[in-house]
């Protein structure tokens, strides 16, 4: 009898997300579900498309994002989508845009304003209404959501710029409990960022107490990147083992050109200390990061392009150096003038961002910023940028272990059931893309463009991006982690 598919992928070349080699087959789905994978010509689907051998890789999924709000405010997740995510990772850095049960400071406390600058989104006193909508109004992709250290710290203290009292530290315990009972993952933290240096490591610890019964994730905006790195990751690493979690350190890198070369020294530290506890790492393959502009950020830079700026639009875009011509003052002065704003930071060693690319435990994540005004390029291109310059033009890896780390790596280390792999009984989350052209298009002179060689992204099942737009399907759930 012939079988009768939602969707028939036929004549694909799987790349299954488990690192194992590519093989010919087609793909049958019925709801959200992979249900047959071999040859099906027998067989027909409602929908059919014919990839004459190009890939079928699971869809990718974003380990590291700030996507809280753009899911709700543009739930077509075009930036991400268009370059075959499926599933993001959201509230990380310490910043999540829930729970706020008092009315945020106004203007918002970097870095929540990374989120939103006028604080009309931090409107979810528990974390639970947060999640009920995006239940409610579900996006393109899937979703994990972290609760932020940070948001916590505004939410629940009268001066961030000082430890928390031990009543404090109880009402962020009670918030990280009601958070993890809701359906978050785990805990972010950012102690790289003001309203959170002033945290001693004690009170992170006790915050993050209620992960353990829930098996969460402690993922980290480490305090130091440069040359207090190694000590960042040794207190990582005392976190996870006192909180008695596994650990994820986010967006790895060593930065400012004293540092250059020392990935070698952190990747054998980590690899090192994975022997006796779970460690989890990603990253995004790039020499710049971004975040908020600031004079003493803007010193350890080789060049800074401003992303946005609230009193100065019009700059955004544009190299602090030129701003700084244009208003005829030094960098310094530009840099007050243009506050509060963004900046593309340019920091890291090409070297480094290739060894621990490399790395085999290594995940991908974007760390883009969905609501800058000239964004990073990381936010449209960082898969394709993976899988086409690092992996086909440079050979860093083969085509199945750039997927292997964008899609069973990270299901399996965030706990995420049936994602991450083509698999019969498997979600169908799903990528196609031409494995000789994918690549980003996005650049830092147009960082706003859909990646190449994308033909179609599937979410449980249904089409969210065909022919280089969206087509409108708002399949997206919440997911729960599921350790194995």
């Amino acid at each position: 009898m012939q079988k009768i598919f939602d969707l028939l992928i036929r004549n694909a070349s799987i790349v299954d997300g488990t690192g194992a080699p590519r093989f010919n087959g087609d793909i049958g789905i019925l709801g959200d579900r992979i249900i047959r994978i071999g040859d099906l010509s027998a067989s027909r689907g409602e929908l059919e498309i014919d990839l004459a051998g190009r890939i079928a890789a699971p869809g990718f999924i974003d380990s590291h994002t700030h996507d809280d709000r753009i899911m709700l405010s543009s739930p077509d997740m075009a930036p991400k989508v268009s370059q075959g995510v499926t599933t993001v990772i959201g509230g990380n850095c310490g910043v999540s845009l829930a729970p706020m049960p008092r009315p945020i400071p106004n203007p918002v406390t970097p870095p929540l304003n990374l989120l939103d600058d006028h604080g009309s989104w931090f409107h979810f006193p528990t974390f639970a209404s947060y999640l009920d909508e995006l239940r409610a109004h579900p996006a393109a992709t899937n979703c994990a959501m972290l609760v932020g250290h940070t948001t916590l710290r505004v939410a629940t203290m009268s001066d961030v710029s000082k430890p928390a009292s031990s009543t404090e530290i109880a009402a962020m315990r009670e918030l990280v409990l009601e958070a993890m009972q809701a359906g978050a993952i785990g805990v972010s933290t950012g102690l790289f960022y003001e309203p959170a240096i002033a945290a001693p490591t004690e009170e992170v610890i006790e915050v993050c107490s209620p992960l353990k019964q829930f098996k969460g994730l402690f993922c980290t905006h480490m305090r130091n990147e440069a040359d207090h790195v190694i000590d960042s990751l040794e207190e990582s690493f005392r976190i996870g083992r006192e909180v008695g979690v596994p650990i994820v350190i986010s967006h790895h890198k060593v930065t400012e050109k004293a540092n250059h070369g020392r990935s070698t020294e952190t990747l054998a530290l980590i690899e090192k200390n994975m022997a006796t506890q779970p460690i989890c790492l990603d990253c995004y393959p790039y020499t710049a990061g971004s975040t908020i502009l600031s004079v003493d950020r803007v010193a350890t830079s080789v060049r800074v392009i401003v992303s946005w700026s609230k009193p100065l639009p019009e700059y955004a875009g544009q190299d602090l150096t030129v701003i700084a011509q244009k208003m005829n003052c030094s960098q310094e002065e530009a840099v007050k003038r243009l506050l509060p704003a963004g900046a593309i930071y340019f920091k890291m060693d090409e070297a480094d961002v290739q060894r621990i690319l490399k790395f085999d435990q290594t995940m991908i994540g974007s760390d883009g910023l969905p609501h800058d005004a000239s964004p990073h390029p990381r936010l449209w291109g960082s898969f394709p940028r993976v899988l086409g310059h690092y992996g086909r033009l440079l050979g860093l890896f083969p085509l199945e272990t750039a997927v292997y780390k964008m899609t069973g790596l990270t299901a399996k280390n965030f706990g995420l059931k049936d994602r991450g792999v083509l698999r019969e009984g498997a979600y169908a989350d799903l990528t196609l893309f031409d494995a000789d052209t994918v690549d980003e298009a996005a650049t830092y002179s147009t960082p706003i463009a859909p990646a190449r060689g994308i033909e179609a992204v599937i979410v449980n099942g249904a089409m969210v991006w065909r022919d280089g737009k969206s087509t409108g399907a708002r399949p997206g759930r919440v997911l729960q982690r599921e350790p194995a």
